[in-house]
């Protein structure tokens, strides 16, 4: 069968790429490829009852399907070149914030009409943060929540089912190029297409590595984030969260000089699970319908570690700790801040004591024999320093998850148009190292769909 276009991977940069594609060339013949399931049957298996913890389904609906690994997380689209990736380096700084604001006015388009935009400017939280060491960076946000956020996502895959051919279950082994094109490989069938996008995400860090192998595509390290995700009462943190909604804080810590930066926010939110590549890892989630929230907040503690030569592996040094963590704690483990810095492990009994409920079934253990000192040393500096402007965050009863780690792919080698050394082969979204968000992402699908539109 022969395509136009092909894309691998339906996630927001895939979906953003089939949108605006059939949008301005309605003619064309569109695959995408996706290892997961449609949006409807994506079920992660965990109730909190009968399944409390991660029992390694095949396919993680959590991480795959419709929507990618964003489908099911709390919405949030940060509109900013302050972080969530480096599109900007590519395409001009000022291209980059209209190609994400357009993206935010198709999600309000599709549903997400109502929700609020929360920004940083003018708040008085920047000059409270320096007045503390702290970085407060610049930004706005869209907050869909993961209930508006999937109904976004249904509407899009409503507008898009019968104009484009979705290939779900279907992972793809290889691609080929071609005299004239390029080659499709899955498990029985094959694809031909003249022109075709990879945005396979995260998820998908491995497989792009070995595609970039295969076809000789240059890659050069990036890095790996690992910390913990942090869940404490709402309260604590609510003066910036009802302003800010998401706020990203940096702080260089004093004894190493290393960055250690707030990640992922979800007030009045659950923590969950996470499985990439068979391994369980944490994440947050966080609902609009105030019906679904919870007295909790939470979000992560990443400490970046970036590695030189001779060291390329920076996935699997992530991967290497996420194990332990799971071979200790038979999936996440979870600590009291006061157990952890008085050098024991916690306990079932002190975490029911505890002021905080935790949110997601975890075991309790010592977060300090998974985590390199380093790396704790410095998430504990950034729990004392968070305390200054948000106090209660050092309580003891604070809850810490490990391990939580958001694995990069070595960033690809790409042009100013996304596109590699094969004309027509275009990388985009997470899976390139440029995006490290939902609304780089989905800008970076934009931006190549018009180019395809352009050219074709």
């Amino acid at each position: 069968m022969k395509y136009d276009v092909s894309i691998v991977g339906a996630g927001p940069g895939g979906i953003f790429t089939a949108y605006e594609l059939k949008t301005r060339r309605p003619e064309l013949k569109i695959a995408v490829f996706e290892t997961g399931h449609s949006l409807e049957k994506r079920h992660c298996p965990i109730d909190g009852e009968k399944i409390k913890s991660c029992i390694g389904c095949k396919t993680c609906s959590i991480m795959s399907g419709f929507g990618g690994a964003g489908a099911f997380s709390d919405g949030k689209y940060n509109i900013t070149n302050d972080f969530g990736g480096t599109l900007y380096e590519y395409v001009g700084k000022k291209q980059a914030l209209d190609l994400m604001h357009y993206v935010d006015e198709i999600n309000m388009k599709y549903g997400g009409e109502g929700t609020k935009l929360y920004s940083t400017a003018g708040t008085q939280f920047k000059k409270i943060c320096i007045q503390n060491k702290l970085n407060l960076l610049d930004a706005s946000v869209r907050h869909l929540g993961t209930d508006i956020n999937y109904v976004v996502l249904e509407n899009i895959y409503n507008f898009l089912r019968d104009q484009v051919d979705f290939h779900f279950d279907t992972p793809v082994r290889s691609i080929r190029a071609l005299e004239s094109g390029y080659r499709i490989c899955c498990d029985g069938a094959e694809y031909d297409c003249d022109q075709c996008v990879v945005s396979v995400g995260r998820s998908g860090s491995k497989w792009m590595e070995t595609v970039c192998r295969e076809l000789h595509i240059g890659t050069k390290s990036n890095r790996v984030d690992i910390g913990v995700r942090v869940e404490l009462p709402a309260v604590v943190f609510s003066d910036l969260t009802d302003e800010l909604y998401e706020s990203k804080i940096v702080y260089r810590t004093e004894k190493f000089e290393d960055n250690v930066r707030t990640f992922c926010m979800n007030p009045y939110g659950i923590v969950v699970n996470e499985n990439t590549n068979g391994i369980v890892t944490v994440n947050g989630h966080s609902y609009e319908d105030k019906s679904k929230q919870t007295q909790n907040t939470n979000f992560a503690l990443l400490v970046s570690k970036h590695f030189s030569e001779p060291f390329k592996d920076s996935n699997g040094y992530g991967e290497s700790i996420a194990r332990l963590s799971n071979m200790l704690g038979g999936g996440v483990i979870v600590q009291r801040f006061g157990d952890l810095v008085r050098g024991r492990r916690s306990t079932v009994k002190r975490v029911e004591e505890g002021l905080v409920t935790p949110t997601l079934a975890a075991t309790p253990g010592d977060l300090s024999l998974v985590l390199p000192k380093r790396i704790l040393d410095g998430i504990i500096e950034m729990i004392y320093a968070l305390d200054r402007i948000a106090p209660g965050t050092a309580n003891d009863d604070t809850l810490l998850y490990g391990v939580e780690v958001k694995f990069y792919n070595m960033e690809v080698e790409v042009d100013e148009h996304l596109e590699s050394r094969y004309p027509g082969l275009y990388i985009i979204g997470d899976g390139s190292g440029i995006t490290h968000s939902l609304s780089h992402a989905s800008a970076s699908g934009v931006y190549v769909a018009r180019r395809i539109a352009e050219k074709e």
